[in-house]
């Protein structure tokens, strides 16, 4: 065997460990790091759709929910769309991609709980897909924790939980995503709620 032989031979058995390597080091990955789920990122201010326009380009499942507000100048009134959720838009992925959004411009980093990406609970984002679609009346709220809590038991957003208010113009769902530490509010019938564990449906006022 000549020089070149044995230089070839000893660079396809490096390439087989390091392949080996890496094939052990994602079998140990947490779980959480190669299951896919949803994740808060945090973007520069009124960069939202920007950031989200991205993750579309870069075939990343991203979701940017909106809402429909009417903005006045002096001599003129339009309906635009804003964010939801302020300089927040979600993705859906597993942690070990997460280099693919970081990477997009705009983007500040994951919200994270105890140093790591906190994914955002099921029963929360799932909702608000399929209710963002111009079909139910939401906007933000200020940030509300306490009240009387209600789900939805029909509609495009049925199970969805949050606090009722009475208002002029009639029920509001306040419904609050604790890690954002935000709350949107959506208008309901009170026929649409039922009571969350023996909780009374009486609203707020």
């Amino acid at each position: 065997m000549n020089v070149t032989e044995v230089a070839k031979l000893h660079l396809e058995e490096n390439v087989e460990t390091v392949t080996a390597a890496s094939e052990q080091a994602f079998i140990h990955l947490p779980k959480d790091y190669a299951e896919p789920g949803w994740y808060a990122v945090y973007t520069i201010a009124r960069h939202e759709k920007r950031v989200a326009e991205q993750m579309n380009c870069r075939r990343l499942r991203g979701f940017l929910p909106l809402y429909r507000a009417m903005h006045r100048w002096k001599d003129r009134r339009k309906q635009v769309e804003l964010a939801l959720f302020p300089s927040y838009v979600f993705v859906h992925l597993a942690l070990k991609d997460r280099l693919r959004v970081l990477e997009i411009p705009g983007v500040v980093s994951f919200v994270c709980s105890q140093g790591k990406p906190a994914p955002l609970p099921e029963h929360q984002i799932e909702p608000l897909l399929r209710g963002t679609d111009g079909t139910v009346r939401i906007e933000p709220h200020p940030y509300l924790q306490a009240g009387r809590r209600v789900r939805l038991r029909s509609g495009v957003m049925a199970g969805l939980e949050g606090v009722l208010l009475r208002r002029k113009e009639g029920l509001r769902l306040v419904v609050s995503v604790e890690l954002l530490m935000r709350s949107v509010a959506l208008e309901i019938d009170e026929a649409d709620v039922e009571p969350c564990h023996g909780a009374s449906i009486r609203p707020l006022y």
